[in-house]
Order: structure tokens, then sequence, then C-alpha cells
């Protein structure tokens, strides 16, 4: 049971998710005192200085807390905000501007495709290259041809 705990505990992906746990945790305090100690603040002076925590409703002998649920909210979308902003900052110093375009196909060029490699694979030939790799679509979709098919 111990060489089994000590195999598990040396996986790489352990380790990589405890750095993950320690680092966001990190991460979280910078961003929580991005948002209560400049960001609030400053929404308070543009604000009047609302504090939302104290709005309430009383139904009966029962009390929504509607305060705390709207400050929640604000406080979820100024982390979102300020974590979007982090991010945009670091892609810039990275120099991770570049956008990602994706092409669009149909499924009839995709089957076209399909349908090409498999003619070139009914070619006869003497041997397989092996160093070309899988096959490529034009849409840069891998495709595995298996070569240990039965024949009729």
């Amino acid at each position: 049971m111990w060489s089994e705990f000590k195999q598990f505990i040396s996986r790489g992906n352990v380790i990589d998710l405890a750095i993950a746990v320690i680092i966001g945790s990190a991460f979280g305090k910078i961003v929580e005192s991005l948002v209560e100690d400049m960001m609030m603040p400053t929404i308070g002076i543009l604000f009047g200085g609302i504090n939302l925590e104290g709005l309430h409703l009383r139904i009966g002998a029962e009390v929504i807390e509607l305060g705390k649920f709207l400050q929640a909210l604000v406080d979820f979308m100024l982390v979102a905000v300020s974590i979007f902003l982090v991010i945009k900052v670091v892609n810039r110093l990275k120099g991770g501007e570049e956008q990602y375009k994706l092409k669009q196909t149909t499924n009839i060029e995709v089957l076209q495709e399909i349908r090409d490699i498999l003619k070139e694979d009914q070619r006869p030939s003497l041997s397989h290259d092996v160093s070309r790799g899988e096959p490529i679509t034009k849409s840069g979709m891998k495709i595995q041809i298996r070569s240990d098919r039965k024949s009729k």
C-alpha cells in the first residue's frame, strides 16, 4: 500500500495540481485585494458610498438579505473583470495577442477529403511510408488509416 501511495504522489499530475492550487490561492488573494481595496472604494466614491449589504426585504418574520446577494454579484463581476484584464496584460507582455481562426468546413468537404485519402490508400504499393505519419486533411483534421483491415 505504501508503494502505491508513493507511486500516486510521484505522478506529475498530482504535483502539478498541488502547484496550481497553491498558485491559484495566492492569485485569488491578489484579485480579492484588487477588488476590495481598490475597485470597491473607487465605486463607493463614484456612487456616494453606497453599501448594498444593508438592503433587505422583510416579509412577516422572515428577512430576505437582498443586499448581500447584490453585493456578491457586484463582487463576482469585478473579480471576473479584473481577472480578464490581468490575463490581457500578461498575454500582451508575452506577445500572445494572436487571434485563433478556425476554418469552417462543411460535412461534404470533410467527406470528400476522407474519400481522397481512402482512394490514395487503395492504390497498390509495396510498402507503407511510415515516416509520413498520419495524413492531415485540408481542414487540419488527422485521420488514422488502419492497415490491419481484412479484405473480403
